[in-house]
């Protein structure tokens, strides 16, 4: 499968429409139509279904956009890199990160960076753990931010220097608010919004005290501010970080750490044995510097 190909799939998954895309793409429907019915033989199987409307994609078809998307982004990841200029440090960096006020720490270093070398560009992508990860094993980031508890055996780690505290997101006017700290006892019977990756983590689910099968899940979430909006419209209390969201002033919403604590790590992952750019291990330097030895695991 050409490059070129992949970009005319993916504008025809776009439009749904054989002609509306060859419009974007300058070139004949006629010879779109060839490349996708070539791109399917290629394939083995259908990738669209024909509609008398629109176009939709085959379960293969999914499958193929991803991956499509996966390969394009790599592509122009790598391209970067090469076209760097030699004469000076530049280039782009691409960090996935969870949600986590200790990404502060990488903040500051990518301040101090880019101060000393402007040519350098980073390239922020928020996910879970789960579609972090995904992306550093497909080559789509440099580095993913994991909050701890996170199986990390298969990448080489550095572990920052904060912490963060997991705890109750809440409404103001929750019984439970009065409370300087949440224990799992108060939290026994009350409808739960959970991080997805945190429904996972053996740890929490001992603080709790029970599986997390036998809590009472109201929803899942892998972002917290989207959880936020659930608690303001009163569908639950939302166990995740603190300083993520902010409840002071005139919000709506307060946070209540766990207690006993509860605390994880953030650890920055690669690939073992990842061939980095200049940049991109300029970055590591600063980080490790930042850290200091005690940080690497």
């Amino acid at each position: 499968m050409e490059l070129r190909e992949l970009r005319y799939f993916l504008a025809v998954a776009r439009e749904k429409s054989i002609t509306g895309a060859a419009q974007t793409l300058y070139i004949t429907q006629p010879s779109l139509s060839r490349q996708m019915q070539n791109l399917e033989r290629e394939a083995g199987q259908k990738l669209f279904e024909r509609g008398s409307k629109e176009i939709t994609l085959t379960e293969a078809g999914v499958l193929l956009k991803r991956r499509a998307e996966e390969m394009l982004a790599l592509y122009e990841k790598t391209k970067a890199e090469l076209s760097a200029e030699t004469e000076s440090i530049c280039g782009e960096i691409y960090i996935g990160s969870g949600e986590s006020y200790a990404i502060d720490e990488i903040a500051k270093v990518a301040k101090s960076l880019r101060e000393e070398h402007p040519g350098i560009t980073f390239h922020f992508y928020s996910g879970d753990t789960q579609e972090v990860t995904e992306r550093l094993d497909h080559g789509l980031i440099d580095f993913g931010v994991l909050v701890e508890p996170a199986d990390a055996s298969k990448y080489a780690c550095l572990r920052l220097s904060q912490k963060d505290t997991w705890g109750v997101l809440m409404r103001k006017d929750s019984p439970l608010a009065e409370k300087q700290w949440v224990e799992p006892s108060d939290l026994y019977g009350k409808p739960l919004i959970r991080s997805r990756h945190a429904m996972k983590a053996a740890e929490l689910s001992a603080w709790f005290g029970c599986d997390a099968e036998q809590m009472h899940v109201a929803a899942t979430y892998n972002l917290l501010y989207n959880a936020s909006l659930l608690v303001k419209e009163g569908l639950g209390y939302a166990v995740g970080l603190d300083k993520i969201i902010n409840t002071t002033g005139e919000s709506e919403l307060c946070f209540r750490p766990l207690k006993p604590s509860f605390q994880s790590s953030l650890l920055v992952a690669w690939k073992s044995g990842q061939v980095f750019s200049r940049a991109a291990r300029l970055f590591l330097d600063a980080l490790r510097a930042q850290c200091g030895k005690d940080g690497q695991k």
